[in-house]
């Protein structure tokens, strides 16, 4: 019995032992925070259009007079007394330059003198001027660009809003040109208006009746340069 007893006592010790000496599975405890995310890329700021770019602000040709609705035709506009002109020589200087016309129509060039030049298209002045030169140049080529036109205006006296000259357009009514000149007063006599007009060395009145030319008749009449309209 002795003997029993003391195998069964060295059993458990040897059995202890071993289970002393095994390995222990720890687990760890499930974690309390919440799972890793990806962070969102950050959100791309809007980006503003470009501006447009600014419309260029408008610029005068170096064909078109600062004072004139567009550029001078050479071979059909008119030139008048007070137009300014720019005459070009070729490899000629001194012979360039601008020149003004006179009150009396006429210009002054060197070697030429004095010729006329109202009445006439910067092409027929220039061929005119060419013919001149080739007593002393062989050759000559000019050239003719109105720079200022002064000449093709009219005036307005009277009841409107404004009197003075008025820039006249080609094929310009009377009516056209009240409406420059602001309209008129209500002081204005409409039934009376006339255009004087002078025509080899007279003055002619030409009647206007302002009412029939609303209604869309121009009664035929179209100014040229020099009239004076006249609302009374």
């Amino acid at each position: 019995m002795k003997e029993f007893c003391s195998k069964f006592v060295m059993l458990a010790m040897i059995s202890a032992a071993a289970m002393a000496q095994a390995p222990k599975t720890v687990v760890p405890p499930a974690s309390t925070q919440p799972p890793a995310t990806t962070p969102a890329p950050p959100a791309t700021p809007p980006v503003a259009p470009s501006p447009a770019p600014a419309a260029a602000a408008g610029t005068a040709s170096a064909s078109s007079p600062a004072n004139t609705g567009g550029p001078i035709d050479p071979s059909r506009y008119v030139i008048g007394a007070e137009d300014s002109l720019q005459i070009t020589v070729w490899k000629e200087p001194t012979l360039s330059g601008t020149i003004p016309v006179r009150p009396d129509g006429m210009i002054s060039l060197v070697l030429v003198g004095d010729l006329r030049a109202a009445g006439l298209t910067p092409m027929a002045l220039s061929a005119d001027i060419s013919q001149r030169l080739k007593k002393y140049i062989q050759d000559p080529v000019v050239t003719v660009v109105v720079l200022g036109v002064n000449s093709q205006r009219i005036f307005t006296v009277g009841e409107l809003n404004k009197v003075g000259p008025v820039m006249l357009t080609p094929g310009m009514t009377p009516l056209q040109a009240i409406v420059a000149a602001g309209g008129l007063t209500q002081f204005a006599n409409s039934k009376h208006i006339y255009i004087l007009r002078s025509a080899g060395g007279k003055q002619e009145k030409i009647p206007f009746n302002y009412k029939t030319a609303l209604k869309g008749d121009n009664q035929g009449v179209t100014l040229v340069p020099g009239d004076t309209i006249v609302v009374p």
